[in-house]
């Protein structure tokens, strides 16, 4: 295969993904849900509009995953004041040691695969990325 951008930002995203699965196989999250931990992790009891923006998952879907997560006792969500339409969700005891081992797998994966970039090299990655990520938020561009 050749060596186009979206090739390598499939493949690696993808090698990303499974090394996280693997690391975390013991404690039974399915796939949407350490990143919303490691959302929650600093900005818990957020509504869940801000949690799916963040995470670019749909909001149909968000529901669907922090569920799940309800269901393992990682999260729990409560309304402020009379406000129904809000939910603010908050990560529970369990939630806060799950996130806190999701960001140690985190850390380690990048780490590895990063353990041959210099702190330059990393730094302008890191920018790149970046720039990406921002010409995609301009959608009047596509």
């Amino acid at each position: 295969m050749n060596e186009t951008l979206h090739y390598l930002l499939m493949v690696n995203h993808l090698a990303f993904q499974k090394a996280l699965l693997m690391g975390i196989r013991d404690t039974n999250l399915t796939l949407g849900q350490p990143k919303i931990l490691d959302y929650l992790r600093d900005h818990d009891g957020a509504v869940q509009k801000e949690i799916a923006a963040a995470c670019y998952i749909e909001p149909a879907t968000l529901t669907s995953i922090l569920s799940g997560m309800e269901n393992k006792n990682l999260i729990v969500r409560r309304m402020q004041g009379n406000n129904r339409r809000s939910l603010y969700v908050y990560l529970t005891k369990q939630g806060k040691e799950l996130a806190k081992q999701v960001e140690s797998e985190f850390c380690r994966i990048e780490e590895h695969a990063l353990r041959e970039f210099s702190d330059e090299e990393r730094a302008l990655l890191n920018d790149f990325l970046i720039r990406i990520k921002d010409s995609f938020e301009k959608k009047e561009d596509l």
